[in-house]
């Protein structure tokens, strides 16, 4: 079974919200170096605050597309293994749907065609529960039918399928993890990408109401950042994942109308909702079947939703990030 410890990794998209907390759980267990590409469009120098303190730790502003800026890092730092976190926010497909989508592509077929190359060794790859679309059966495991419906999802999607397919033609060393909705600390506070926890303690901290998008029946399952984060090294160190699409989730799905109710009463808030319209092409239910991972991997969430929330919106208020 291979250790991440020694090894040479890089991560893409390693200054997000994920990514970063990826980065530090690698230094933690003493990867040999931990690269970290990211181009700052969502991510952010503060979430790199306790990883630039390791001499291993190597920072570069790129932007993961580009096939000759990532074949000279991956060949000066000798990487062996790539996390694939890079993306952009979901919502940017209400702004701007071709690079929503474009971007998962781009990325996915520069790491592939260097991976066949054997400028590094093995591939994990990020999904997003995005690309199954509305729950058409409960809970959601991999055969699931993927039917995207933003476009930021239908990039999620296909950029899963050429990964998974040049894993199998190829022979490649690749696994790909889909995570359900992820939270925590770092997630993005600010504009129209924010995260629906953040963007709501906001709102509530500066007087404003909260805000529900349609009915607020929509259910998601709610996952910790650093239960993906462990998700995520499983799926390097257990060979048995590989060329596998491996959900991960809580297994337990919760409605926007929970969720922002538990948020008010943690924040002390009993005043009156915002409604506005459904939110385009929506997610109606989304819960995943986390058997395959459990079996594979031996993955279990650690963090209950209720005590996650509570140490996410502590994070919040006291790093005055709201």
């Amino acid at each position: 079974m291979p250790s991440i410890k020694g090894k040479k990794v890089m991560v893409t998209g390693g200054a997000g919200f994920i990514g970063s907390h990826l980065c530090d759980e690698l230094l933690a267990r003493k990867a040999a170096k931990v690269v970290c590409i990211d181009n700052f469009f969502l991510g952010k120098m503060e979430n790199l605050s306790d990883a630039l303190k390791h001499d291993n730790f190597i920072l570069y502003r790129d932007d993961a597309r580009h096939f000759g800026v990532m074949q000279a890092i991956i060949e000066k730092e000798e990487i062996e293994v790539v996390f694939n976190l890079a993306t952009i926010a979901l919502n940017y497909s209400f702004f701007n749907p071709f690079d929503a989508y474009m971007v998962n592509v781009q990325i996915a077929n520069t790491l592939l065609e260097l991976l066949q190359m054997n400028a590094y060794k093995t591939l994990i790859h990020t999904s997003s529960s995005e690309a199954y679309g509305t729950a058409q059966y409960s809970p959601m495991d991999e055969n699931h039918p993927t039917n995207p419906t933003t476009p930021y999802a239908a990039g999620k999607a296909a950029a899963d399928m050429m990964v998974h397919s040049f894993s199998k033609v190829l022979n490649m060393d690749i696994s790909i993890v889909r995570p359900f909705n992820n939270y925590g600390p770092r997630q993005n506070a600010e504009g129209p990408l924010a995260g629906i926890i953040p963007a709501t303690a906001k709102r509530i901290k500066n007087g404003r109401k909260p805000m529900v998008q349609g009915d607020g029946a929509q259910t998601r399952d709610f996952i910790y950042v650093k239960d993906t984060v462990c998700g995520l090294l499983l799926a390097y160190e257990k060979e048995t994942s590989r060329g596998q699409i491996i959900n991960l989730g809580s297994g337990i799905d919760i409605s926007m109308n929970s969720l922002l109710q538990d948020i008010c009463d943690y924040m002390g808030y009993s005043g009156e909702w915002e409604h506005q319209p459904e939110r385009t092409s929506d997610v109606r239910s989304l819960c995943a079947n986390i058997q395959k991972a459990e079996k594979l991997l031996g993955f279990k969430p650690q963090m209950n939703f209720h005590d996650g929330l509570r140490e996410t919106l502590d994070w919040y208020k006291f790093s005055n990030v709201i």
